[in-house]
């Protein structure tokens, strides 16, 4: 009975299904094997030599597999259809060689659907595993281990609180800082427009804008002030108009085509607000269950019977009319696209997203792809466009008015892509404009300026990172979402509103990488090789060679900042990063002169976590700081100043070597050590304010006298985060919020956990009453507590008022209680959602496809 090996037990659960018991399934859970974490798992000086070892949660899963093969006398290697799977077959052929002697036979089967025909079509294709594919994975695993390994030590002693630089993602976090250094450097361009109402002599209403003034077509800023703009008003406003011209032509927009790895991240992204990561996780549950391609891919080719099932199922449901003449192909344009799969799809053209049962990120992501793919072979939409111009009799003054009216609307029956950032001036589609005559006399109305500021480049979102480096050729389609996720993980990028934002550790990094390493966070270095890379993958290449060229210019430069000092490196950061740091000042003085004393120079610093900062060179004698990417006109001598508590003391937000923080009063002889407290993880300095920094400042504070002993218990923040104290014993608290909030019966609890932990299995304390479900999702109890019972929904815990007996409490009298908790706290709704998705954080999450020590990241 032949065993075959997949990576995850949800792929090996449908694949068994389909092959039933003639065959064993097993799962391998990801890569069995990698380079250990350590210097000298790969040794350029020995022919790129690897050592590989076994992942100690693999060990069992190895094992389980070699012990099938006792019985069995064939192993087949089913993973996925791309370099990483064929990695994964490899890797678990040499783990199992001990157990593949005596003649046991080993196959490679591929499939690009994880259907009973797919999967049975590839049973009866087995190939050897293909070597071209794996040298290209070991190249890659050799780069990024060389890369992480020789460059991030280079980093944590030249810039102190940097922990890694990756091949990949120093070039993505260089794209990240150079568009904010574009926005920074941005200064805004005002222009005017005018716009007009008009009257048709039938009455019907349309606008129209200025297009020409003086007989001359206007460009963007030749209306520059509100002035100018007034004056093109009046010159309006003392002319008559007529149609001067009539122009109507058809249009025709064609389908996007189906959905490779990175476009589908795309629009999810816009249409849905999905990371990388979860539009990822959401297509590897789908694929595992029957319902999509492969998502891995950089094709937009569909198998031909794909093509005419999608036709089949267009002529069903939407007419004849839709479904074009000839079938439609295309070709990927992508830059240095690899090994090419299909594109991304449904199994079944028929199954209705509606109908598959799913957890409702797949079943959006579903819907999406659906869609795209039955639009990709729809019948083009049919336009007409429709300009107007409307001239005044001297010819002086013209108006245009443009309208666009859908004749048929072919594939947008079913889909329209989402856009990226939309540029000032661009207008959606137009609707269909009153019917008008060449020569036809108008009544204007309404002459309307408004005011424009041109605006600076968007911050990259997910979409439109993944987007730009696909155009550069930078990445691959199973490294976008891990990149991503690296660079937030490493604190090197923060991520608001969606928006891509820059931190002071990725700022120094890539200023760092800039300089003393350029060529490797070259955008064209980097796609060229990747090109390599691929080549490599087509058997056009020996990896070996690849990785020497490389080696002997990357160790070389490495070399070369063996004797840098720290002082070296801040002052070319320093003077690199100058322009963004010191702008120039509107009274024309020296941008570096500190504001505080007037004599010192503002400088870099960087704080041991990482962080860094603008302090003045005559410190300590001088205490001025500001934030690196703060604005010097809005920061007080020594910090923020937020406001003033109840004694008079200014309460004041500054940087720090640590990081920002919050001080109130200042340093004097009398007080050398005034209360600071720093701000913890998640709280952006931008958002601070005085109730914050002043309950900031208030910790630890004491929540109550412990039951038992009558001890103080205590909550505060510290170098783990947030807690509760109780005598020497601390128990950490989730949520830093929970600090300000948390009530006795809920610290005793926490505390109670902490203490049962190492003991053998804690009961849970059955509650008094369950009351019922809270409209937010959860239930909502009354529960016994050590003061006394007490309503418990999620985290919020209420006391119940006296003289009510816990019995007597009805679900309404609970809510009541809740609701008022939860509005001093504000936490209302994150105790719901954290109760909603406790089931959800259990599950086991997707299987990865690659797993990298800490320094060897892409």
């Amino acid at each position: 009975m032949p065993v075959v090996v997949v990576e995850s037990p949800a792929k090996a659960k449908t694949i068994n299904k389909y092959l039933g018991p003639d065959f064993t399934v097993l799962a391998s859970y990801g890569h069995v094997r990698d380079l250990p974490a350590k210097d000298g798992s790969v040794d350029p000086e020995h022919g790129f030599a690897m050592q590989w070892e076994v992942a100690p949660e693999s060990k069992k899963h190895v094992r389980a597999i070699a012990e099938a093969l006792k019985s069995d006398d064939t192993l087949i290697l089913a993973t996925d259809p791309d370099r990483e799977g064929e990695a994964i077959s490899w890797h678990l052929k040499e783990a199992l060689a001990s157990s593949l002697k005596k003649g046991k036979k080993v196959a490679r089967v591929t499939f690009n659907a994880i259907t009973r025909d797919a999967v049975s079509r590839a049973m009866k294709e087995p190939r050897d595993v293909d070597q071209a594919l794996v040298d290209a994975y070991l190249a890659r695993r050799a780069l990024d281990y060389l890369v992480g390994f020789t460059l991030s030590p280079v980093l944590w002693r030249k810039l102190p609180g940097a922990r890694s630089a990756g091949r990949v993602q120093s070039v993505c976090l260089r794209l990240i800082v150079e568009r904010e250094m574009e926005i920074e450097a941005f200064k805004a361009q005002e222009y005017w427009t005018i716009k007009a109402v008009f009257r048709t002599p039938r009455g019907q209403e349309f606008e129209a804008g200025l297009v020409a003034l003086g007989g001359k077509k206007l460009q963007k800023f030749d209306i520059p002030t509100a002035t100018a703009a007034e004056l093109a008003v009046q010159a309006c406003t003392s002319r008559t108009f007529s149609v001067s011209a009539v122009e109507s032509r058809p249009a025709t927009r064609n389908p996007w085509p189906p959905f490779m790895t990175s476009t589908l991240q795309q629009e999810a992204s816009r249409k849905y607000g999905m990371g990388a990561k979860q539009c990822m996780n959401a297509a590897q549950r789908l694929y595992e269950a029957g319902y999509i391609t492969y998502m891995r891919t950089d094709g937009i080719d569909m198998a031909p019977e794909a093509v005419m099932a999608a036709r089949e199922e267009i002529g069903r449901r939407f007419g004849a009319a839709y479904v074009p003449e000839s079938p439609r192909m295309y070709k990927n344009k992508a830059k240095n696209a690899q090994e090419a799969h299909e594109c991304i799809r449904p199994t079944d053209m028929a199954l209705d997203p509606e109908k598959i049962r799913v957890e409702e990120d797949q079943r959006k992501l579903y819907e999406l792809i659906w869609k795209r793919t039955i639009a990709s072979q729809m019948a083009a939409a049919r336009l007409e466009r429709t300009a107007v111009d409307i001239t005044s009799p001297d010819g002086e003054v013209v108006f245009r008015a443009t309208g666009q009216v859908v004749l048929f609307d072919g594939y947008l029956k079913v889909y329209d892509q989402g856009r990226d950032d939309r540029q000032e001036g661009e207008d959606e589609d137009e609707g269909r404009l009153p019917q008008v005559m060449q020569g036809e006399a108008l009544d204007k109305g309404a002459i309307t300026p408004e005011q424009h500021f041109t605006q600076p480049p968007p911050r990259y979102t997910e979409a439109t990172l993944v987007k730009r480096m696909e155009e550069l050729g930078i990445g691959r389609p199973s490294t976008y979402a891990s990149i991503l996720t690296t660079i937030v993980d490493r604190e090197y990028v923060r991520k608001e509103k969606n928006r891509l934002i820059p931190e002071d550790k990725g700022r120094l990094v890539t200023a760092f990488l800039t300089n003393f390493f350029r060529r490797y966070v070259e955008y064209d270095f980097t796609a060229d090789l990747e090109e390599e890379l691929d080549d490599v993958s087509a058997g056009a290449r020996d990896y070996k060679d690849v990785l020497a060229r490389f080696w002997r210019d990357f160790s070389a430069a490495v070399a070369e900042t063996a004797d840098l000092r720290i002082g070296e490196v801040l002052e070319k950061i320093d003077e690199f990063l100058a322009p963004h740091l010191y702008p120039p000042r509107a009274d024309g003085g020296d941008p570096r002169a500190c504001p505080s004393c007037g004599t010192g120079r503002l400088h870099l610093k960087t704080a041991r976590s990482g962080g860094a900062f603008i302090g003045c060179g005559n410190y300590p004698e001088c205490r001025y700081t500001r934030p690196l990417a703060g604005d010097s006109e809005s920061v007080a001598s020594d910090g923020r100043i937020l406001g003033k508590d109840d004694q008079g003391n200014e309460i004041s937000l500054r940087a720090g070597r640590f990081g920002p923080y919050v001080q109130r009063g200042d340093a004097s002889e009398a007080n050398p050590k005034p209360d600071r407290a720093s701000l913890p993880k998640g709280w952006s300095p931008d958002s601070m304010t005085l109730e914050r920094a002043l309950a900031l400042l208030s910790l630890p504070r004491e929540v109550g006298k412990h039951p038992d002993d009558g001890l103080p218990v205590e909550a505060g923040i510290g170098r783990f985060g947030p807690y509760v104290k109780h005598g020497s014993v601390y128990a950490n608290i989730a949520d830093v919020e929970e600090v300000f909030t948390i009530g006795m019966n809920r610290a005793v609890e926490v505390l109670a956990q902490k203490a049962s932990r190492g003991r053998g299995p804690s009961v849970a304390t059955a509650p008094l009453k369950v009351l019922g479900e809270h409209p937010d999702g959860g239930e909502v109890q009354v529960m016994p507590g050590r003061y006394g019972p007490y309503v418990k929904w999620g985290k919020i815990n209420v006391t119940l008022p006296k003289g009510i007996e816990p019995e007597a409490v009805t679900l309404e009298e609970a809510l009541a209680l809740v609701a008022e908790k939860a509005g001093k706290n504000g936490k209302g709704k994150k105790a719901a959602t954290k109760k909603s998705t406790a089931k959800s954080a259990g599950r086991k999450a997707p299987v990865k496809k690659a797993s990298a020590g800490k320094g060897a990241q892409t």
